[in-house]
């Protein structure tokens, strides 16, 4: 039995943990800021939208007392506003 295995190991370990301290440092650079921005932005925006277009919609089909679009755009808004908090706060832990 050798012994190679075993040798080559240690090694393996260090050069994975070289790369993901390496990877921790490269996430604090601009690019990473400018996606999470955008994530977060995305993140609020289609909710929204995706409440404004149902909205319109059940206006257009059913016509009631108030308005189906201004409901589901506030409704998307904070459903967008809850997947924000969730992604900062995801992101925040692992800090």
């Amino acid at each position: 039995m050798s012994d190679s295995g075993s040798d080559r190991f240690p090694d393996s370990v260090g050069r994975k943990a070289k790369r993901r301290i390496a990877a921790r440092e490269k996430r604090e650079d601009v690019w990473f800021w400018m996606g999470m921005f955008g994530l977060v932005g995305w993140s609020v925006a289609i909710p929204t939208l995706l409440g404004v277009a149902l909205g319109w919609w059940l206006d257009e089909t059913w016509p009631q007392d108030f308005s189906w679009t201004l409901t589901l755009l506030v409704g998307g808004l904070g459903v967008g506003c809850l997947n924000a908090w969730f992604w900062v706060r995801q992101e925040s832990r692992r800090d």
